[in-house]
Protein backbone atom coordinates (compact mmCIF):
# COMPACT_ATOMS: atom_id res chain seq x y z
CA UNK A 1 0.00 0.00 0.00
CA UNK A 2 2.71 2.58 0.75
CA UNK A 3 4.15 2.08 -2.75
CA UNK A 4 0.80 3.15 -4.27
CA UNK A 5 0.89 6.40 -2.31
CA UNK A 6 4.26 7.18 -3.88
CA UNK A 7 3.19 6.34 -7.43
CA UNK A 8 4.00 8.91 -10.12
CA UNK A 9 0.30 9.48 -10.70
CA UNK A 10 -0.36 10.40 -7.08
CA UNK A 11 2.73 12.61 -6.96
CA UNK A 12 1.68 14.38 -10.19
CA UNK A 13 -1.79 14.96 -8.77
CA UNK A 14 -0.40 16.25 -5.46
CA UNK A 15 1.87 18.65 -7.33
CA UNK A 16 -0.58 19.73 -10.04
CA UNK A 17 -3.85 20.00 -8.14
CA UNK A 18 -2.97 23.16 -6.17
CA UNK A 19 -1.84 24.86 -9.39
CA UNK A 20 -5.05 23.78 -11.10
CA UNK A 21 -7.12 25.21 -8.26
CA UNK A 22 -5.17 28.48 -8.39
CA UNK A 23 -5.60 28.84 -12.15
CA UNK A 24 -9.32 28.02 -11.93
CA UNK A 25 -9.81 30.51 -9.09
CA UNK A 26 -7.98 33.25 -10.99
CA UNK A 27 -10.02 32.53 -14.12
CA UNK A 28 -13.32 32.66 -12.20
CA UNK A 29 -12.21 35.89 -10.53
CA UNK A 30 -11.35 37.42 -13.91
CA UNK A 31 -14.76 36.31 -15.22
CA UNK A 32 -16.58 37.93 -12.30
CA UNK A 33 -14.50 41.12 -12.36
CA UNK A 34 -14.80 41.32 -16.15
CA UNK A 35 -18.57 41.03 -15.93
CA UNK A 36 -18.69 43.72 -13.23
CA UNK A 37 -16.44 46.07 -15.23
CA UNK A 38 -18.52 45.51 -18.36
CA UNK A 39 -21.77 46.18 -16.48
CA UNK A 40 -20.27 49.30 -14.91
CA UNK A 41 -19.05 50.69 -18.25
CA UNK A 42 -22.21 50.12 -20.27
CA UNK A 43 -24.71 53.00 -20.15
CA UNK A 44 -27.62 50.92 -18.85
CA UNK A 45 -27.84 49.19 -15.47
CA UNK A 46 -28.17 45.52 -16.36
CA UNK A 47 -28.54 44.14 -12.85
CA UNK A 48 -31.27 46.63 -11.93
CA UNK A 49 -33.08 45.93 -15.20
CA UNK A 50 -32.83 42.17 -14.62
CA UNK A 51 -34.26 42.58 -11.11
CA UNK A 52 -37.17 44.42 -12.74
CA UNK A 53 -37.76 41.46 -15.06
CA UNK A 54 -36.14 42.83 -18.22
CA UNK A 55 -35.37 39.78 -20.37
CA UNK A 56 -33.34 41.77 -22.90
CA UNK A 57 -30.96 42.92 -20.15
CA UNK A 58 -30.70 39.36 -18.87
CA UNK A 59 -29.84 38.07 -22.33
CA UNK A 60 -27.30 40.83 -22.80
CA UNK A 61 -25.50 40.23 -19.50
CA UNK A 62 -25.67 36.46 -19.91
CA UNK A 63 -24.10 36.88 -23.35
CA UNK A 64 -21.30 38.89 -21.81
CA UNK A 65 -20.60 36.18 -19.25
CA UNK A 66 -20.49 33.43 -21.87
CA UNK A 67 -18.58 35.72 -24.23
CA UNK A 68 -15.95 36.21 -21.55
CA UNK A 69 -15.96 32.59 -20.39
CA UNK A 70 -15.21 31.05 -23.80
CA UNK A 71 -11.82 32.74 -24.35
CA UNK A 72 -11.02 32.50 -20.65
CA UNK A 73 -11.61 28.75 -20.74
CA UNK A 74 -9.29 28.39 -23.72
CA UNK A 75 -6.75 30.62 -21.99
CA UNK A 76 -6.99 28.45 -18.89
CA UNK A 77 -6.20 25.36 -20.92
CA UNK A 78 -3.42 27.00 -22.95
CA UNK A 79 -1.76 29.25 -20.38
CA UNK A 80 1.11 28.28 -18.17
CA UNK A 81 0.87 31.17 -15.74
CA UNK A 82 -1.61 33.26 -13.81
CA UNK A 83 -0.28 36.38 -15.55
CA UNK A 84 -1.25 34.98 -18.97
CA UNK A 85 -4.77 34.26 -17.74
CA UNK A 86 -5.15 37.81 -16.37
CA UNK A 87 -3.77 39.38 -19.57
CA UNK A 88 -6.13 37.39 -21.78
CA UNK A 89 -8.99 38.21 -19.41
CA UNK A 90 -8.33 41.94 -19.70
CA UNK A 91 -8.03 41.68 -23.47
CA UNK A 92 -11.31 39.76 -23.64
CA UNK A 93 -13.16 42.40 -21.60
CA UNK A 94 -11.81 45.11 -23.91
CA UNK A 95 -12.94 43.15 -26.99
CA UNK A 96 -16.42 42.60 -25.52
CA UNK A 97 -16.77 46.34 -24.82
CA UNK A 98 -15.69 47.05 -28.39
CA UNK A 99 -18.31 44.61 -29.70
CA UNK A 100 -20.95 46.42 -27.63
CA UNK A 101 -19.92 49.77 -29.14
CA UNK A 102 -19.91 48.40 -32.70
CA UNK A 103 -23.34 46.82 -32.24
CA UNK A 104 -24.60 50.10 -30.73
CA UNK A 105 -23.47 51.92 -33.87
CA UNK A 106 -25.10 49.32 -36.12
CA UNK A 107 -28.37 49.00 -34.21
CA UNK A 108 -28.65 52.66 -33.16
CA UNK A 109 -29.56 53.22 -29.53
CA UNK A 110 -28.74 49.76 -28.22
CA UNK A 111 -28.70 50.72 -24.51
CA UNK A 112 -32.18 52.24 -24.76
CA UNK A 113 -33.45 49.28 -26.76
CA UNK A 114 -32.22 46.92 -24.05
CA UNK A 115 -33.76 49.13 -21.35
CA UNK A 116 -37.02 48.96 -23.30
CA UNK A 117 -36.81 45.16 -23.21
CA UNK A 118 -36.28 44.69 -26.95
CA UNK A 119 -35.33 41.01 -27.21
CA UNK A 120 -34.32 41.20 -30.87
CA UNK A 121 -31.60 43.76 -30.12
CA UNK A 122 -30.33 41.71 -27.16
CA UNK A 123 -30.22 38.51 -29.22
CA UNK A 124 -28.26 40.25 -31.96
CA UNK A 125 -25.81 41.59 -29.36
CA UNK A 126 -25.40 38.14 -27.81
CA UNK A 127 -24.79 36.63 -31.24
CA UNK A 128 -22.07 39.18 -31.94
CA UNK A 129 -20.51 38.59 -28.52
CA UNK A 130 -20.45 34.81 -28.89
CA UNK A 131 -19.10 34.94 -32.44
CA UNK A 132 -16.33 37.28 -31.31
CA UNK A 133 -15.61 35.15 -28.24
CA UNK A 134 -15.13 32.06 -30.42
CA UNK A 135 -12.72 33.91 -32.69
CA UNK A 136 -10.77 35.31 -29.72
CA UNK A 137 -10.66 31.83 -28.19
CA UNK A 138 -9.22 30.41 -31.40
CA UNK A 139 -6.62 33.19 -31.45
CA UNK A 140 -5.67 32.45 -27.84
CA UNK A 141 -5.18 28.77 -28.59
CA UNK A 142 -2.75 29.66 -31.35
Amino acid sequence: MPSQLQSPEVQAFATGFPVTLLHAAVTLTVLILGTVVYAFLTPHKEVQLIREGNSAASLSLGGVMVGLAIPLAVSLSASTSVIEIVIWGCATVAVQLLVFRIMDMLLKGLPQRIQDGEISAAVMLVGAKLATALIVAAAVSG
